[in-house]
């Protein structure tokens, strides 16, 4: 969904739908999940050096130190999850973390930025000659404009330089479909856009494993299922996963002629295969998460019992795997947590996330049995880290961000609009969301005039809009590049006609079906308005009688013309009867309505304020 070229506005148009250690840094601010420790012999201390580990087809060439002695081995495991392309520290509080002090009161931390993720990193292997770097997916897609306009190569560069050593697909990795997926693991310039700074894109480093994804033809993973890190006799191997539901979440075209497998069934699957061939320590890089009971990276998530703290799909998935896995490494929920939650034989695994977009990683212990081959579970140790900006800025990701912000400039510093102050995408009904579904129902009315409302989906809404400079632009400024960062997929407008029982139907579904666990809230346009009732349960929480449009009842027998974006108007997120509507008139993407609204409604010297967000009325 998110990409393009680099060549200016017509390749806009192009754009496709779519531890034992803790690093002692000034921001002294972490969490710690440990298992209940169990006394090791002596000499459970890191020796040898280098990183190395292998794939079908490759070789990475980090070489290994000789002499190690001993019968355990703490190896470190550095993880993190959902990167999205934020190579720039990410603005507004998609730049911050929420740190809880012993006294109950919370501070906003800033954080995130890959120049400083690496020195950040770099600092934490120091000392730790057995290190390897994982990944829980969603590198790449749903990114800012510096790498989503570049079809995230600068990405993969900046990963390829942090020494990521493996990652697990999510379901933003599918966005262009699985050969663009393939050119960002083997490398080779975009086929439409070409090569970009005159040189043969050389790909990822690292292998992406995809072990519940499959060719509909083949039957077989579209990328390796498994890889195994090895080092002088010690050996790990990762599984990699995405989410079973990522077809519901991602444009048709980019799941097209894959399927996808149940989560618990895979990993069990190649944990056999792995054990077969004497690999014993097992990691599975699961993307899928939970929701944490704090918004607080830090805060105790086996309070008060082993995994307390967390619920939603990790939760079940940590419950059923096999005891042979060691440790989830998780991400898709962008949260935070380092819990121990119970395996099927009752044995306490860790399972953690490092939120999203650089802003933590995670630091774990895996104590390995030199004798038996396997994790020494009651030994494992994790904490999440802040990616602090207080640290020296590493120069190599300096250079790089330069290199392709030179690149994206004559698009991304374009002024397209003026706010008063920050407009921001948080809460069941956003102020950001009302104003996107603002300019959708006003770009869809200069295609039809009879176009009625406009529904946006939440998770379409990738940053806020913040009201101080992110450059030189001046602060209240609105760049292109800040839109493409709030709007990257490049969906398409799209109307359709609905009767109003529909209407209602989709408004239900918001909170029944496949969403009733976790509600998605669309974001309406001005004139649409209903009580959203969370006392009551499943569709029960949108009052009928509620629902108004221009103050009056919706007529379950008029017709009403919708404007939606075309992953919506696919019947995506679970909106199946947005899936079923008539009349289909497609427009320009979705940032085309954005950027056309922010023009005609803002000025330097009549900024636009943030909207009241005041259309749904919640009852809690």
């Amino acid at each position: 969904m998110p990409a393009t070229s680099a060549s200016p506005a017509s390749s806009v148009q192009r754009r496709r739908r779519r531890t034992h250690r803790l690093l002692a840094t000034a921001a002294g601010v972490l969490t710690v999940g440990a298992l209940t420790a169990a006394a090791l012999p002596a000499g459970a201390a890191s020796a040898g050096e280098g990183r190395g580990g292998t794939w079908p087809g490759h070789h990475k060439g980090h070489g290994g130190g000789k002499g190690d002695k001993g019968r355990y081995q703490d190896v470190q495991l550095l993880s993190f999850n959902d990167l999205h392309g934020n190579l720039e520290p990410p603005a507004g509080s998609s730049g911050r973390v929420t740190h809880l002090h012993e006294d109950g009161t919370t501070e906003n931390i800033d954080a995130g930025g890959v120049e400083y993720l690496a020195t950040h990193l770099r600092e934490a292997r120091k000392g730790n000659r057995y290190s390897v770097t994982a990944a829980g997916g969603d590198m790449v897609g749903a990114s800012p404009l510096i790498s989503g306009l570049f079809h995230d190569e600068p990405t993969i560069e900046a990963l390829n330089k942090l020494d990521l050593d493996v990652t697990s697909v999510g379901n933003h990795e599918f966005d262009e479909g699985a050969r663009e997926l393939d050119r960002l693991q083997n490398g080779g310039c975009h086929p439409v856009d070409g090569c970009y700074t005159g040189k043969r894109f050389k790909g990822a480093d690292f292998p992406y494993l995809a072990a519940n994804v499959l060719d509909e033809k083949t039957k077989k993973p579209v990328l390796e299922p498994y890889w195994v890190w090895r080092k002088n006799g010690v050996k790990v191997g990762f599984i990699g996963v995405t989410l079973e539901a990522t077809p519901d979440i991602v444009s048709a075209e980019g799941v097209k002629g894959l399927s996808f497998k149940d989560e618990v069934d895979t990993i069990n699957k190649y944990a056999e295969e792995l054990q077969r061939q004497g690999v014993k320590s097992i990691v599975a890089l699961v993307h899928e998460g939970g929701f944490p009971a704090s918004s607080a990276y830090n805060y105790d998530c086996d309070s008060p019992g082993a995994g307390d703290g967390v619920s939603g799909p990790i939760a079940d998935i940590a419950k059923n795997v096999s005891p042979q896995v060691d440790a989830l490494v998780t991400g898709h929920t962008h949260a935070a947590y380092v819990c121990t939650i119970p395996d099927p034989a009752g044995n306490p695994r860790m399972v953690t996330s490092a939120s999203s977009f650089g802003r933590l990683y995670t630091d774990t212990t895996l104590t390995y049995d030199r004798r038996t081959g396997d994790i020494a579970r009651t030994a494992v140790k994790s904490a999440n880290h802040v990616v602090t900006r207080d640290v020296p800025k590493a120069p190599d990701m300096t250079r790089l961000i330069d290199q392709w912000n030179t690149l994206a400039a004559p698009i991304g510093n374009r002024a397209i609009g003026h706010i008063s102050g920050d407009i921001v995408k948080d809460g069941t009904e956003s102020p950001l969301g009302d104003l996107i579904a603002d300019a959708q129902l006003e770009y869809g009315r200069t295609l039809d005039p009879e176009t009625d409302l406009a529904l946006m989906n939440p998770g379409g809404i990738r940053a806020s809009l913040t009201h101080a400079a992110s450059g030189g632009e001046g602060d209240g400024v609105v760049t292109f590049a800040e839109g493409f960062t709030v709007q990257p997929f490049a969906n398409t407008v799209n109307l359709q006609d609905f009767t109003g029982a529909q209407l209602i139907q989709a408004l239900k579904e918001q909170v029944s079906g496949a969403n009733e666990a976790a509600p998605k809230i669309l974001q309406v346009s001005s004139g649409l308005a209903y009580t959203l009732d969370l006392t009551k349960t499943g569709a029960d929480r949108v009052v009928t009688d509620s629902i108004r449009l221009n103050g009056e009842p919706i007529d379950g027998a008029a017709t009403y013309r919708v404007a939606t974006n075309s992953f919506l108007a696919g019947g995506g997120d679970g909106f199946t009867t947005l899936g079923e509507g008539t009349g289909d008139l497609v427009g320009e993407d979705d940032l085309t309505a954005l950027e056309r609204y922010l023009t005609a409604n803002s000025s330097a010297a009549d900024p636009l304020a943030p909207p009241a967000a005041d259309r749904i009325t919640i009852v809690r």
